[in-house]
């Protein structure tokens, strides 16, 4: 009994202290009437106390205990500037501006009217309209450019090979023969004849070269005999 009597003295004390705060939205060309607005809350500290708006723009957050505040607007389609809400005693409140991120203390020197007035900075546009085709992006993109890159080198192709000397072009065909062997053979899991394939176009040049040298190291002997 004690218990719940000492509890209900001290709600009394808590609700002797505390205050109405009260503001009005004022109508603009971001949001001008009411139905623009739709359902809308005005809270402090994220919901720790807050109400609603009526229809002539004007809100009422009831029981508010001393303390400081950050006074916000829940709204969906609109965008409020935040509020910095002292109340000092039951007949007493300050409101400053407040810049979301900044450090709540020391409190700005600017004082701002009260009750509060607040209006929409902006209009929030969740609609997105679809792109229109864009025929010169759509030739600008990297991949357009690799395609026409490579049609081109598919139109360009019989001519240079009927220009290349023959020795070349057989060269290059026996090199495409065997990117086509490591190919097929590494799409049908044989890595290992693939890496055989690839390993013997890197051996040939080499084996060339080798027989290249002795050629050089017997017509030095032959010089040095005739000397």
């Amino acid at each position: 009994m004690m218990l719940l009597v000492l509890l209900t003295f001290a709600s009394l004390i808590l609700t002797g202290n505390a205050l109405d705060v009260q503001g009005r939205i004022i109508w603009n060309s971001a949001c001008s009437v009411y139905k623009d607005l739709g359902k809308t809350r005005v809270v402090l500290d994220n919901g720790k106390f807050g109400g609603g708006v009526t229809q002539e723009g004007a809100f009422s957050i009831p029981n508010v205990s001393t303390g400081t505040y950050i006074l916000s607007v829940l709204a969906h389609d609109h965008g409020f500037e935040q509020l910095r809400v002292d109340v000092l005693d039951e007949s007493n409140v300050e409101v400053r501006p407040y810049v979301p991120g900044t450090p709540l203390n020391p409190a700005s020197t600017i004082l701002l009217p009260y009750p509060i007035t607040l209006s929409a900075k902006q209009k929030f546009n969740y609609f997105v309209p679809p792109e229109s085709f864009n025929i010169m992006g759509m030739l600008g993109s990297p991949m357009m450019l690799m395609m026409l890159f490579a049609g081109g080198m598919v139109l360009a192709m019989p001519y240079l090979m009927k220009n290349m000397d023959p020795e070349a072009l057989e060269d290059m065909k026996e090199q495409q023969a065997k990117m086509a062997k490591m190919q097929s053979a590494m799409a049908s899991g044989d890595f290992k004849s693939g890496f055989s394939a690839l390993m013997s176009g890197f051996e040939e040049p080499s084996q060339a070269g080798a027989k290249a040298q002795p050629a050089t190291g017997n017509t030095k002997k032959k010089s040095t005999k005739k000397r």
